[in-house]
């Protein structure tokens, strides 16, 4: 097996998550309360317009989409709300799960933010856009897989063609990995911090388990029976891409490193967990609930909140290795990962077998 080392940016897999196959309800409805939508309507002003980033989905998708979202806000003039209710975190509807796992922020980089429960009481001036949102609350019950993937779209469009848009409130409801620069997301994750009880519990294991060692961080998106879209290819053969990942510690570990070298793997199948932990005994992991085999991903209301401090804990620990191991590469789990630690092996989407070495500062240049 070859690396084939590069410096420049990974390739950008535009694919869809989960939670767009989701017909959400509930939080929906309470987007512009009953009644206020026409007076909202009529009571925009210039000083009045909002960019609304509404996710559901895994932490990595949620701030990602966040960014694009930011950048947007930022380039408009607008206020940024952050609507993360009907989280697949919590199992409460009209939670925002923001504040949750999050310290509150006010403010990004000039941007004004609201990021509270007090979403629930608000309403937001039209006219909106998607013009979807544009329609009686009570027909924004039911939104078809079809419209979300259109407003995908639509809003790739007024972010690529870098006007703004006449609509008072710009709806950012659908995945928007990809669609801006990699700046707005190093904002995003140097601004959002883990509310401190989250922080100290990261710390805590940092010090006592990352620090003396050179980390070598893997994660593995398995799926667990879960409908995995756009990492299938890499799941194609699900012992093949076990030696795959195996071979790419063993090809990490033969690296140079300054200290001894330990490995950090997380993921979201015990069985990944106990196939690697047979190869390599003495990889650390945090402990946390599984669900059954083949019942779906771990980002789930029915592990409660639980869930989400775990996948916050993983996430932010993988950005402070040395190098991460992203399996598949389009996990936005890893994202964070990607842009802050110094080195980070990949496996090639049209080759799965070939493995990408991206490290700071480096040539491209193709090593035995």
């Amino acid at each position: 097996m070859k690396f084939y080392r590069r410096s420049s940016p990974a390739p950008q897999f535009q694919t869809a998550t989960s939670d767009e196959m989701i017909h959400e309800t509930s939080a929906m409805a309470s987007f512009v309360q009953p009644g206020a939508r026409e007076e909202a309507m009529q009571s925009g002003s210039k000083n009045d317009r909002f960019v609304v980033s509404r996710r559901r989905t895994g932490f990595g998708d949620c701030l990602w989409s966040l960014a694009a979202a930011w950048r947007f806000a930022q380039r408009t003039g607008r206020n940024l709300v952050i609507d993360w209710r009907g989280s697949c975190y919590l199992d409460q509807p009209f939670i925002n799960a923001f504040p949750v796992f999050f310290e509150p922020v006010q403010d990004i980089a000039g941007v004004r933010v609201i990021c509270d429960d007090q979403i629930n009481q608000r309403s937001f001036p039209g006219p909106f856009f998607p013009s979807w949102w544009n329609k009686p609350s009570i027909d924004c019950v039911y939104r078809p897989d079809e419209q979300i993937f259109r407003e995908r779209d639509e809003l790739d469009q007024l972010f690529q063609s870098q006007q703004d848009s006449d609509a008072n409130t710009v709806v950012c409801d659908a995945c928007l990995m990809w669609r801006c620069d990699q700046e707005a997301e190093r904002e995003i994750f140097r601004s959002i911090k883990p509310r401190p009880e989250s922080q100290a519990r990261i710390d805590a294991i940092y010090r006592e388990h990352f620090e003396p060692y050179s980390m070598i961080g893997i994660h593995v998106r398995h799926g667990n029976g879960e409908d995995i879209m756009g990492h299938a290819p890499y799941w194609t053969d699900p012992e093949r891409a076990l030696r795959q990942v195996c071979n790419a510690i063993e090809r990490a570990k033969a690296l140079p490193h300054t200290k001894p070298v330990r490995a950090f793997l997380c993921t979201d199948s015990a069985h990944v967990l106990e196939q690697v932990s047979a190869i390599f005994p003495d990889v650390f992991t945090i402990p946390k609930r599984f669900k059954p085999p083949q019942a779906g991903p771990l980002h789930s209301g029915a592990l409660g909140a639980e869930g989400g401090f775990a996948a916050l804990t993983e996430m932010y620990l993988l950005a402070r290795c040395d190098t991460a191991i992203r399996f598949p590469p389009t996990s936005a789990f890893t994202r964070y990962a990607r842009l802050f630690v110094p080195r980070v092996i990949e496996f090639d989407l049209n080759d799965p077998g070939r493995l990408i070495l991206i490290e700071e500062s480096s040539q491209e240049v193709v090593t035995a």
